[in-house]
């Protein structure tokens, strides 16, 4: 009777065997021209100036951020600065200990995907 559960039991689905390949940005520009009836040039100026805006509004302080309505999320946040540590456990070679250097303050970049792009998946 076991072998029976275990036989009606659903099938995981297969993973594809294909390799996916990302677009490359020649081929984005070419799908978003075609979509659009515009040339790429104007795609591909569109593309640069949305970089300048979002690099514009990660500068305004140390909380911004930039949404793209729909898919993303950029945010900046700001990591303090941390200080050297001295004869530290190494997790790699038991027995031994390790010096970490100082880490000065620094900004952080996360990007979230927002509600929709995670429906797309």
């Amino acid at each position: 009777m076991a072998k029976d559960k275990k036989a009606a039991a659903p099938k995981a689905k297969a993973a594809k065997t294909e390799d996916y390949k990302p677009l490359t940005k020649t081929e984005i520009l070419q799908k978003l021209a075609e979509k659009t009836e515009l040339n790429r040039k104007q795609v591909a100026a569109v593309l640069d100036e949305l970089s300048v805006i979002i690099a514009d509004s990660l500068s305004q302080g140390e909380k911004a951020s930039f949404t793209l309505p729909g898919l993303i999320k950029i945010e900046k946040q700001f990591v303090a600065a941390k200080e050297g540590q001295k004869n530290v456990p190494d997790p790699f070679h038991p027995g031994k200990t390790i010096d970490r250097p100082a880490k000065p303050a620094h900004y952080k970049i996360k990007v979230k995907a927002l509600k929709a792009l995670k429906d797309m998946a």
